[in-house]
């Protein structure tokens, strides 16, 4: 598996958007996306700062995206 870029909540949830994410709620530091087509829901912690490898990785498996993919949304 390559190795995932060191991104933002907010570059994570531009490139969710760009996947066909929607923003639904924010609930205490997270928000929670849900995908317009599939249903799919994912949670991104709006921390300040770049978000741990894991928790991009398990962001992007809620999301069935692959890490191809995400670099190609991040652009």
């Amino acid at each position: 598996m390559p190795k995932l870029p060191r991104v933002t909540a907010r570059e994570v949830v531009g490139a969710l958007q760009r996947a066909g994410f929607e923003e639904r709620r924010s609930t205490g530091g997270h928000l929670i996306l849900r995908h317009t087509e599939t249903g799919r829901i994912a949670v991104v912690p709006s921390h300040p700062g770049d978000l741990k490898a894991g928790t991009v990785h398990g962001i992007l498996r809620q999301a069935g995206i692959s890490a191809e993919e995400f670099r190609q949304y991040l652009r």
